[in-house]
Order: structure tokens, then C-alpha cells, then sequence
């Protein structure tokens, strides 16, 4: 047996400690110019990029044009559990008006930006139809992941101002109705689009998939809440205050449901709205959502790491024309969708700015992407990593800085 030296420099344990120090600082350096970490994501994706030039093994190792069904399963995981959470934090389900707003995003504004980028993607970057409706699929969903800074409040808490609440309500539903879009791309880059086979997508992947996964939601977060809450009685679990329940309820959910051949995404979002309406003001709600939000903080910590460690090595497939659909989406498609699809809500033109423009890309999009890739061979498929990588890089600079404060100053103009 070689003899290995005492100080050798393992890779590994490297990589663990430079992942480690950077998600430290991304929290820890903002504290210097102000009591809140507005820049930490961003922070977290330029201190991935510096360790991409200190360990570049690392990030050839997880390079998502070979390694995809990484991307797609640690993405996977990070979104079913801030879907869960979201779903939890929502303190008032009942009024039909405040949903008017969400109604509007997915009915509208989702189509309008998936349709945007669909055509950029065809007829300026010139990539294939399947490539540029899988592109428009997964840029399309306002993430959960990293929108907390304009979501509602954690459980109990309040803050659902009709800002906070479409943010937060669309975020927990339009990920998984983004879902029959990538199918459809799926589709349209093996079997065609003829007339059969859009029934058939039609019928299948939207209708069904959406009405189980609502099913499946519904279902088993009512069952949860029986365990927890009310079962046995005089003794129930919610008692033991045990947190990890959180994930335990989002694994069951998510693999119950995909067993079913629904839509996982929406039925964790759904489990946690219904789960939230059984001892609505129970202080173990609040147990389950801060145990759920140090998970899906970690799992976002790591992944933003790892895309800024991969970056440069996407930054060779950018041009100039994906690199315009990247600012596009953000700047011109989504607020100007947005925008549109609110004008009959009813809401004031500056809570419908904010609205429009606040629509945060981010894991998501990782984890749509990872799914396409390993289920198609995708002609430009490291553009589309690099588009969606510049996309989340601009999402969370501009988003992170700024929304924050704007959504207070909103909340607190309306108080006032």
C-alpha cells in the first residue's frame, strides 16, 4: 500500500471547505452595510465563479451539459421543499379577490413569457423548436426558491399584503403549470406536433397531471394534518414539536404523488396550504416552517456555490443573442406580461409594477432544465445552460438588491 502523505491535499475535503467559507461569507459581508442579506445569493454565485479558478476539477465534475441528472435531482429536492413551505406560510385562503392577482400571472402573464421566449429563441438565437419551448418552459415560473425577500410572512405572522401574496401564490403554483410546457417541448423534439398528439398532451399532461397533483396535495395534506394535529387525541405529534416532520410530509407528498403520474410541484404547494388550514394558529406551524426554511436555505446555499463554480465553464456558449433573451425576459417580457395580465385585477398601478417586475428566476429553471436534458438529446443544450446560468446570475443581482426594500416601502406606504 502507497503510503499517502500526511498533509496531502485532497480535492474533496477542499472543495467541502471552500463551498463551506463561501456561503459564510455570502451571509456575513452584507452585515457590514446593512442589517439584512438582500446580496447573499449573488454573493454565493461570484464566490462559486472564484473557486471555479481555485478548483477547477470541481467544476468539471459537475459541468450540467455531462452531469444533468445531478442538477435535476439536488434542484428537484430544493424546490419540493420550498413549495411545501410557501404553502404553509399563507395565513388567509378564503378571499376570492386576493387570488385574482395569481389567477392572472399563471392565466396569462405565464403564456405571454413562455411564448416570448419560445419565439426569441427561434427566431433570433436560431435554436431548434424543441430547444427554444424548453427554453421558454423553464425561464417562464417565478422561482420559491429564492423570492423569500417578497414572499409572505412565516406562519402567524402576517405581512400578506396583495404584493407579497400574488408573489408568493404564483411562486408556489407556477412551477408545477410550467410543467406541461416542457412536455410539450419533449414532445415536439421526438414524436411531432400533430393534431393526436397535442390531444393527447393535452388531455394527459395537462388536465390530468394537474387535476392529481391537486388531488394528491389536497389528499394527503389533509391526512398529514389528522396525524399531526389530531390523532390520537390528547396525544398528537404536533406536541413533540419535531420539525423534521417538515420533510417527512414533503417526501410522502412529492413521492405519492409522482407515483400517480401527477404534478409533484403543485401538490406540495397544495399539502401545504391544506395542512396550514388544521389548527391554523397552532405554534407547531410555525416549528414545521422553520425547520422546512433551514433545508431549503442550505440546499439553495450549496446549488448557488455550484452554479458559479460551473459559470465560466457555460460562459463560452453564451452569444450575444442568448445573452439578450437573458435581459429581455428579465427587463422588457416578464414586467411587460405582467403588467398586462394585471390590469383587471383591480390593483394600484405601482403594486402592479412591482408585481410585473419581481417575477425571480432561479433553481427552477436548474431543475427543468436537468429534467429535459436527461430525457432529450438537446441540439444546443449548453447554450441553454448558459442562458439559464446568466439569467439567475442577473436575477439575483438586480432582484436581490432591490426587492427587499421596494416591497417594504410598498407595505409600509399602504399602512401608512
Amino acid at each position: 500500500m502507497n503510503k499517502q502523505p500526511f498533509f496531502g491535499l485532497s480535492s474533496y475535503h477542499l472543495a467541502m471547505a471552500l463551498v463551506g467559507a463561501g456561503i459564510i461569507a455570502a451571509f456575513w459581508l452584507p452585515r457590514f452595510l446593512s442589517g439584512r442579506e438582500p446580496a447573499a445569493s449573488a454573493l454565493m454565485i461570484l464566490f462559486g465563479i472564484a473557486i471555479h479558478w481555485i478548483l477547477p476539477d470541481l467544476s468539471r465534475a459537475l459541468d450540467p451539459r455531462e452531469a444533468p441528472l445531478f442538477w435535476e435531482l439536488v434542484s428537484e429536492l430544493a424546490v419540493i421543499v420550498a413549495l411545501f413551505g410557501t404553502g404553509i406560510r399563507i395565513d388567509n385562503v378564503t378571499d376570492y379577490r386576493r387570488w385574482r392577482p395569481t389567477i392572472s400571472l399563471l392565466a396569462i402573464a405565464m403564456p405571454l413569457t413562455i411564448g416570448a421566449v419560445t419565439f426569441m429563441g427561434f427566431a433570433i438565437a436560431g435554436m431548434t423548436l424543441a430547444g427554444a419551448l424548453v427554453l421558454g418552459a423553464v425561464l417562464a415560473p417565478t422561482d420559491p426558491v429564492l423570492a423569500g425577500e417578497v414572499q409572505v410572512g412565516p406562519p402567524t405572522e402576517g405581512g400578506e399584503h396583495p404584493v407579497r401574496f400574488a408573489l408568493t401564490t404564483e411562486a408556489g403554483l407556477n412551477d408545477g403549470l410550467a410543467f406541461p410546457f416542457v412536455y410539450l417541448a419533449l414532445l415536439a423534439g421526438t414524436s411531432g406536433l400533430s393534431g393526436a398528439m397535442l390531444g393527447e398532451w393535452l388531455l394527459l399532461d395537462v388536465l390530468y397531471r394537474i387535476g392529481v397533483g391537486v388531488a394528491g396535495g389536497a389528499i394527503v395534506g389533509w391526512g398529514l394534518a389528522r396525524v399531526l394535529f389530531v390523532i390520537p387525541r390528547g396525544n398528537v405529534l404536533a406536541d413533540t414539536a419535531s420539525g423534521v416532520l417538515a420533510i417527512a410530509g414533503v417526501l410522502l407528498c412529492y413521492g405519492v404523488t409522482e407515483l400517480a403520474e401527477g404534478y409533484g410541484f403543485i401538490a406540495c404547494f397544495v399539502a401545504g396550504v391544506v395542512l396550514r388550514r388544521v389548527e391554523a394558529e397552532h405554534a407547531f406551524h410555525a416549528e414545521l416552517h422553520s425547520f422546512n426554511e433551514a433545508i431549503e436555505l442550505a440546499l439553495t446555499a450549496v446549488l448557488l456555490i455550484l452554479i458559479g463554480a460551473t459559470f465560466p465553464l457555460l460562459f463560452g456558449e453564451l452569444d450575444c443573442a442568448h445573452a439578450a433573451i437573458a435581459f429581455a425576459l428579465l427587463f422588457i417580457v416578464r414586467p411587460g406580461a405582467g403588467w398586462i395580465s394585471l390590469l383587471r385585477t383591480g390593483l394600484p398601478p405601482t403594486d402592479r409594477l412591482v408585481i410585473a417586475f419581481y417575477g425571480v428566476r432561479g433553481i427552477g429553471s436548474i431543475y427543468y432544465l436537468g429534467f429535459a436534458a436527461s430525457h432529450l438529446e438537446l441540439v444546443n443544450e449548453g447554450q441553454l445552460w448558459a442562458t439559464i446560468a446568466l439569467t439567475i446570475l442577473l436575477s439575483t443581482v438586480v432582484h436581490g438588491f432591490t426587492a427587499g426594500p421596494v416591497v417594504d416601502y410598498i407595505v409600509r406606504r399602504r399602512q401608512a
